[in-house]
């Protein structure tokens, strides 16, 4: 269906997009765009990092050795 887009097809849907919109909304328009296609790709970035970074171990507990006998302050 697009291949069948010959050039006065383009200029024409240029020409219809310009009346509509003016002049000098297009560019604002295709700024953000490329501010929304950024963002879309930091947060892809962000996510795929965060699945390959592996999670943080668990923080280890100090081990008692004492039999559960209370400690002795003097001899």
């Amino acid at each position: 269906m697009l291949a069948d887009l010959s050039i006065w097809h383009i200029l024409i849907l240029i020409a219809v997009i310009t009346l509509m919109f003016g002049s000098k909304r297009i560019p604002e328009m295709g700024a953000s765009i490329g501010k929304g296609i950024q963002a879309f790709k930091r947060g892809l970035q962000d996510a795929g990092n965060a699945i390959e970074e592996p999670p943080p171990p668990p923080p280890q507990q100090k081990s008692v050795s004492n039999s559960g006998a209370p400690k002795r302050l003097s001899e």
